[in-house]
């Protein structure tokens, strides 16, 4: 089963998340989307003025000089974003210069697409945002609420819903069936949040009905916190500066990853783990991501090399 291990959100973060709240909107769709729909020339151009402006708002997001007027950007952009999405199949509209600034990705199903991005809100702390908008005529959109703040030690175990997520920036979507019509999304993705450590991640994602479910106990890997039980997001927790590679790989048909090893003999101090020059995998197999340890051999380096770029995908 399913179980959701967290802290309930406190008011400070509730004023941080208002205008992401904004984007909590899902509206029913009608079936002429999948019929065929089509984007008018009109509103067409109405898509392109739209995301032209976009644009400008996301360079100011990004690049003002004062961190702190970054979230007042964002917010103006999610505004944006939320009346450009508004305009009739919208959801065939690529966004083409738009990717250039922001994440918008889907998976290989086509049956949903995310845009999401990261802000830093000062110098130290980052916090990121999403939206799943689905394939309909009238818009279809789910906004999220970047949680992970508030899971703590229990983020590989928690369940999250209404909205709630593990914010991250995501560059890949994996599709599995587990039968019966139902599939899993495997999004994997990565937050640089933490001042003293980065993090990478593979968050699955299923609906229930109208409702978006994040974790779910598909990796062949024990919770630390609850004995007897599988983890339900797997997290990898670094030191900053250090390249670590979380990804698929199709010659091997496999998830490869670093291995991690803490600098100072502390497995408690995740701000120091880096990759150990091992590797290990994640292979689809009985319906989840089954573990496998040291899937090559070490990787000999010089004193005070380190690991290529290319090592590390």
């Amino acid at each position: 089963m399913f179980k959701f291990v967290g802290m309930y959100t406190s008011a400070m973060l509730k004023k941080l998340l208002i205008f992401s709240a904004v984007l909590f909107t899902l509206l029913s769709g009608r079936q002429a989307f999948a019929q065929g729909g089509g984007i008018t020339p009109r509103d067409l151009e109405k898509l392109q003025i739209m995301e032209d402006s976009m644009l400008v708002t996301a360079d100011s997001m990004y690049e003002a000089f004062i961190p702190e007027t970054h979230v007042a950007y964002s917010e103006r952009f999610i505004r944006q974003l939320l009346k450009t999405l508004k305009i009739p199949n919208s959801y065939q509209y690529p966004f083409d210069k738009l990717k250039d600034k922001i994440s918008i990705i889907g998976p290989d199903d086509h049956s949903f697409r995310i845009f999401n991005w990261g802000v830093d809100m000062s110098a130290i702390f980052r916090r990121y945002y999403g939206a799943i908008q689905m394939p309909s005529e009238i818009l279809k959109l789910y906004g999220l609420s970047d949680y992970s703040e508030q899971l703590g030690k229990g983020a590989e175990d928690s369940i999250l819903t209404g909205g709630k997520w593990f914010g991250a920036l995501y560059y890949r979507i994996m599709t599995n069936d587990l039968g019966n019509g139902r599939r899993v999304y495997t999004l994997f993705g990565f937050s640089s949040a933490n001042a003293l450590s980065n993090k990478k991640v593979m968050d699955p994602l299923t609906f229930d009905g109208n409702s978006i479910v994040f974790g779910a106990p598909i990796f062949g890997v024990g919770s630390k916190n609850f004995p007897g039980q599988r983890i339900n997001r797997f997290v990898m927790e670094y030191k900053k500066g250090v390249t670590v590679g979380l990804n698929w790989n199709d010659e091997k048909q496999m998830v490869v990853f670093d291995d991690l090893t803490s600098q100072v003999n502390d497995p408690n101090r995740k701000y120091t783990y880096v990759p150990s020059g091992q590797y290990n995998a994640f292979m689809w197999l009985n319906d989840m991501w089954t573990l496998r340890m040291n899937i090559m051999p070490i990787q000999e380096l010089q004193d005070g090399q380190a690991p290529t770029e290319d090592d590390k995908k």
